[in-house]
């Protein structure tokens, strides 16, 4: 499975320190717009395996993450390259909006 499971612990080295960019889902079990997305967000973790790192962040288990970026809305899916935010989407989407972010984001 390609999908990356951040946590406030791991954020760091993650997803700020990775050569790779990074897409963070920042979601909760509650949340059903971010259920909605969930299988979409799997396909291109897999789709983008090498290229661009993608997972996922539960916002109620990692409180500090959140907070620090600023998330009021969920999901929030966030662009990092090089430690620093590209881009950031709110809310459900479709996958065709998601794959032309993550391609302008490479």
């Amino acid at each position: 499975m390609s999908l990356a499971h951040f946590s406030d612990h791991n954020f760091k080295e993650e997803v700020l320190e990775s050569s790779l960019p990074v897409l963070v889902d920042f979601w909760a079990n509650w949340c059903g717009p971010c259920k909605m997305i969930a299988p979409m967000v799997e396909e291109l973790a897999k789709e983008y395996a090498g290229k661009f790192k993608i997972g996922k962040l539960d916002v109620d288990e990692n409180p500090k993450t959140a907070t620090s970026y600023g998330i009021m809305s969920i999901p929030a899916l966030i662009f990092f390259k090089n430690g620093k935010v590209m881009d950031q989407l709110v809310g459900a989407l479709a996958k065709s909006e998601l794959k032309k972010k993550i391609e302008e984001n490479l």
